[in-house]
């Protein structure tokens, strides 16, 4: 696990390696960056998206990288439930959500939202009584109201995609009541999409219910897409409430240690092998269904034949839960492009830190700190890698303020149920484990287990070691900024020397010596700790290895 000394200098910045130097940039400057440049002292945004199935208000807490909602509630109103058969909304379903709206406007007063962007989309596109509904809608809302043509509800949903990963490339599909969306995620600027009439409502209405009919609808209105298969072998992003509830039941399926649906990530077969499972039993066969209202348990099946149609048709590599979807993507839009262009993981984790740590400053030198350990390993690391380490640094002191015997598990419960993006679930654990060895270490192992199972065993080691160093710099530091820096790291094949100068020499104890000596032992080497007093100039040298 060590590298040669002399292979790589202790003394790097942030990323520590030119192949990193866009996600260290991000982590140096996504401070100034999303402070200054997101105009967060605007206030909160207000979104209300009529969809054919649901209406919701979304109010983000300000224009960021990685929105954080501070209201978020839907109201399955049905308005396309009737398009089929009779071409119009149907008047209960519009009475259902024009109440809906009347509460969000006076929610959104109370949170002091100054201005709520409403979309809608197929129902009011498509219904012969649709500009009459938005009329009312928006003396209501006394807001204007965009109604969202394909190609714009398409982009919105790309968008989202864009907001709520690193990097993604694939195929989106966001399914609605009325409608689906595919959008080829590889062009931000001029990507290729489609709408097709697949949402939930109207393929049963278009069906009357029969699978055997929505499977033949599908797989021909597939069939009309032919780019599709320039996207193969790539991850399919899924969008809509019927598919985050299908990926609610294959959790439960799986007996699945975290409930984040946001990157949830099910292999091709697999989703195949549910999507079967879900049209032939009964949707209460299912463990994973409390807290789906009966509204989108009639609509699951359907979901799952257009999935499974869509896998059949795309040949991907995995489906991939998106919890972001047209609203993320109105607010996405929205901000400065040198915004949009923050890594959304290290935005969130510094938000995170100024929130919840004693000090963002020291979070960053945690990051620079650490770059000298892992410099010296012997597989090199790669640039996800150096990513998820400094995301982790960033977030490391968030449990501070809790009991020392309960930080571990509530720097866990903190990191499993964040509103992360740009972050997989093994990237989710490996920071949730680091942080929980680094206040617990592996005395209990349940929750170490569970953990582990979702990353590999690179990760692990990973994890351990560097819980190990955040234990260390704690000593030295104690969660502040400056104290690091004045400290050194050197290597040589078989030592990990600490060098004290000054009055840091007087840190120097029992406590210290054991932690940096559990980080020499993850580390594969003798700890040595070389002092140095300005006073004097005399120099001690202690040989602390086993």
């Amino acid at each position: 696990m060590v590298k040669k000394n002399g292979e790589n200098s202790a003394e790097t910045g942030v990323a520590g390696r030119a192949g990193s130097a866009r996600n260290s940039r991000n982590a140096k400057n996504a401070g100034s960056n999303a402070t200054n440049e997101s105009l967060y002292e605007t206030g909160p945004i207000g979104i209300i998206d009529i969809g054919s199935n649901s209406v919701r208000l979304v109010v983000f807490e300000g224009p960021n990288r990685c929105p954080t909602p501070l209201f978020n509630e839907k109201v399955l109103c049905g308005l396309g439930r009737s398009l089929v058969n009779d071409g119009v909304l149907g008047q209960v379903a519009v009475d259902r959500a024009l109440r809906a709206l009347r509460r969000f406007r006076i929610i959104a007063s109370h949170l002091n939202v100054g201005k709520i962007h409403v979309v809608a989309t197929a129902a009011a596109r498509d219904a012969s009584d649709g500009p009459k509904f938005i009329r009312d809608a928006k003396k209501i809302c006394a807001s204007p109201i965009k109604v969202l043509s394909g190609e714009e509800e398409a982009a919105l949903a790309a968008s989202g995609i864009y907001a709520g990963f690193n990097n993604p490339k694939g195929v989106a599909g966001d399914m609605g009541g009325g409608s689906l969306e595919l959008i080829g995620i590889e062009d931000e600027e001029n990507p290729q999409w489609v709408t097709l009439g697949l949402g939930g409502l109207r393929l049963m209405e278009l069906s009357d219910g029969d699978l055997g009919k929505a499977r033949s609808i599908a797989r021909r209105e597939l069939k009309k897409v032919k780019w599709l298969k320039e996207y193969s072998g790539l991850p399919f992003y899924a969008v809509g409430g019927t598919w985050r509830a299908f990926a609610k039941i294959h959790m439960a399926w799986r007996d699945y240690p975290l409930r984040i649906l946001h990157s949830y990530q099910i292999p091709a077969g697999k989703a195949i092998e549910l999507a079967n499972t879900v049209q032939e039993r009964p949707i209460e066969f299912f463990d994973g269904i409390d807290g789906i209202s009966s509204v989108r348990r009639q609509l699951l099946p359907f979901g799952a034949v257009v999935l499974e149609e869509l896998i059949r048709a795309l040949a991907p590599s995995d489906i991939i839960i998106s919890a972001y979807g047209i609203r993320e993507g109105l607010q996405y839009e929205k901000l400065p492009k040198s915004i949009r262009k923050l890594d959304p993981l290290i935005a969130v984790c510094e938000d995170l830190a100024r929130l919840r740590s004693r000090s963002l400053k020291h979070a960053f030198e945690l990051c620079k700190w650490t770059d000298q350990i892992f410099n010296e390993l012997e597989e090199t690391e790669s640039d996800e890698e150096i990513r998820l380490r400094h995301a982790t640094c960033l977030v490391s002191d968030v449990g501070w303020r809790v009991h020392p015997d309960y930080r571990g598990e509530q720097s866990i419960n903190i990191i499993d149920n964040a509103a992360f993006a740009g972050i997989d679930h093994p990237g989710r654990a490996f920071i949730a484990l680091t942080l929980f060895l680094r206040h617990e270490g592996l005395k209990k192992k349940q929750t170490v287990t569970q953990l582990r199972g979702l990353m590999s065993e690179r990760a692990y080691q990973r994890a351990k070691i560097l819980a190990a160093a955040l234990r260390a710099a704690h000593m030295i530091s104690v969660g502040r900024s400056g104290a690091l820096n004045k400290t050194k790291l050197d290597f040589t094949d078989t030592k990990f020397i600490l060098k004290l100068f000054g009055e840091q020499v007087d840190l120097n104890g029992e406590r210290l010596e054991k932690r940096f000596r559990s980080l020499a032992t993850q580390l594969d080497r003798k700890l040595e700790i070389a002092i140095s007093t300005k006073k004097t100039g005399t120099k001690q040298t202690a040989n602390l290895g086993d």
